[in-house]
């Protein structure tokens, strides 16, 4: 499997244990900066971009979950970090999911963001895939995401925020984005799920129209021991909405 690098932050002290940040589709590792304020006086913290986003390279796709949880092994490896606890929001998630289904030893603690073990149908990501492909840009596409990241008050009280991510998912790279809707789009981890041995905390937002609470609730109830917390009011991209609380949440689980 030919792997890919990725564009990655490294913050905090350097001999601190190490935290993964994994992203959402469409996104850039900034979209962590609220944790990452947070995180970096404790942890090693490590923001990373998927394969096809930010400063990661494009290759051609489509993609897999394997080579997306593939680019992240190989990004490990080559920080020299044997063992690292993971965030992941969304897509992060599901690599979050994927890692710590295929390599139980690399992952410590595990949080798993408004996310999903399997998101069909496919032929609505194949449609979007399309649409992102065709029109030569997720432009295309950036409007009906962000109605889908926000509660709809917070979108109104906070217009800078909404418009920073808009900027983001408009200029993610078209074959990177139709490429990892691809690669949600032949996902499903649910069988691996009840195999997972770090310590779990599953967050779902109560007004998440993208991966809404019952699909954190299917991953709760089948990884062993696992915790899930449902935040209200908070749509997808609840790291941003609900930063204090999704921070706060984060820290609890790292050290409890």
């Amino acid at each position: 499997m030919t792997v890919c690098e990725l564009g990655h932050a490294v913050s905090g002290p350097s001999g601190a244990p190490p935290v993964l940040l994994g992203g959402s589709l469409g996104t850039t590792l900034a979209m962590w900066d609220p944790q990452v304020n947070v995180l970096a006086g404790r942890w090693n913290v490590i923001a990373f971009d998927h394969r096809g986003h930010g400063a990661s390279a494009v290759p051609e796709g489509p993609y897999t979950i394997d080579q997306l949880g593939g680019d992240v092994l190989a990004l490990l490896d080559r920080l020299e970090v044997p063992r690292v606890s993971y965030c992941g929001l969304s897509l992060g998630g599901m690599v979050g999911m994927w890692l710590a289904i295929n390599t139980p030893e690399r992952i410590d603690r595990l949080v798993l963001i408004c996310t999903s073990a399997y998101l069909p149908p496919a032929a609505g990501w194949r449609e979007r895939a399309a649409t992102v492909r065709a029109a030569g840009s997720a432009e295309a596409i950036a409007d009906a995401v962000l109605e889908r990241w926000f509660t709809a008050p917070y979108a109104r009280e906070h217009p800078g925020v909404v418009a920073h991510h808009r900027r983001m998912v408009a200029a993610c790279p078209a074959e990177g984005y139709a490429s990892c809707c691809e690669a949600i789009g032949q996902l499903d981890l649910r069988p691996g799920l009840s195999g997972i041995t770090a310590t779990t905390l599953v967050i779902a937002g109560e007004q998440d129209p993208a991966t809404p609470p019952v699909h954190a609730r299917t991953i709760a109830s089948a990884v062993p021991g696992s915790r899930l917390e449902l935040l209200d009011p908070a749509a997808h991209l609840s790291s941003v909405e609900r930063a204090p609380a999704v921070s706060a949440l984060i820290v609890d689980h790292l050290t409890g």
